[in-house]
């Protein structure tokens, strides 16, 4: 078996130079192929919230919503990192809380490290709490989608100077905190760049350009149903999919299928 992948390896790459492959997923047959290709981590993303569950956004997801899919994410893998996110308001209140529920990801759901949203001025007392209890915790700035109202939307970030220069200190802020990665989402390419030249710790980019230490997308997004500018469709699964189904109803509709071989005798 490969060797697996830690929080280690990240920092191990980010002084190497070689870039970080990571992916989301939200069941155990995805994460078991991820963990079988070249990806290093896996994402349980509160993605899912407009992903998988047909919300227009990720507030409605709950921590048991978290807790559920990061165990059939973490049944599936031997070699990956799984690192799941804290959804809405499962941080936001107080440190104490932040740290319960993180704590939970780990110890029922066997996350090997969480993810959270916003600065260290904000919530730099529970990264803090969640680090000293032995968890890795990656951080995310830029556009993050649980403050999506306060956005006015999903709107890319760091277009002017001082959105910029606060921006970095976020990043900065987040790696003295005790981050071990920080997600860099919708924002100008060389602004993701100098951030990565400016902390010790691996950014990971999605909608940020190249010059990050590492890209995330959403597993759906690079199979087909990408819809934003920065995702990339791989591989058409959704194409496929629509194709078996439709072939599927024609031959049960036209008598074709169950044939004999696909019947007990």
């Amino acid at each position: 078996m490969a060797k697996r992948v830690t929080t280690v390896t990240f920092q191990e790459r980010k002084r190497a130079g070689e870039k970080i492959a990571m992916l989301t997923a939200y069941d155990c047959p995805s994460a078991r192929l991820i963990d079988q290709s070249g990806v290093d981590a896996i994402l349980v993303g509160d993605s899912m919230g407009n992903t998988l569950m047909g919300h227009p956004d990720t507030l409605a997801v709950t921590m048991d919503d978290m807790v559920h899919h990061t165990r059939m994410v973490t049944r599936g893998v031997e070699r990956v990192l799984v690192v799941a996110d804290l959804p809405f308001l499962s941080y936001q209140v107080n440190p104490e809380e932040a740290l319960r529920n993180a704590g939970r990801l780990v110890k029922e759901a066997g996350a090997h490290a969480v993810k959270l949203e916003g600065s260290a001025e904000n919530f730099g007392d529970a990264i803090r709490m969640i680090h000293r209890a032995g968890v890795p915790v990656m951080g995310h700035i830029g556009l993050t989608p649980q403050s999506v109202h306060q956005f006015g939307g999903y709107r890319i970030q760091g277009r002017d100077a001082a959105s910029r220069a606060r921006l970095l200190e976020e990043a900065q802020g987040l790696e003295a905190a005790g981050c071990f990665a920080i997600v860099l989402e919708c924002m100008p390419p060389d602004l993701a760049t100098e951030i990565s030249a400016a902390i010790a710790i691996p950014t990971i980019g999605i909608g940020a350009g190249a010059g990050c230490d590492g890209q995330v997308l959403v597993l759906h997004d690079m199979l087909g149903w990408g819809q934003t500018r920065f995702a990339k469709t791989f591989g058409d699964v959704k194409g496929l999919m629509a194709e078996a189904m439709d072939a599927y109803a024609a031959e049960v509709k036209g008598g074709a299928f169950p044939a004999e071989e696909h019947s007990y005798t």
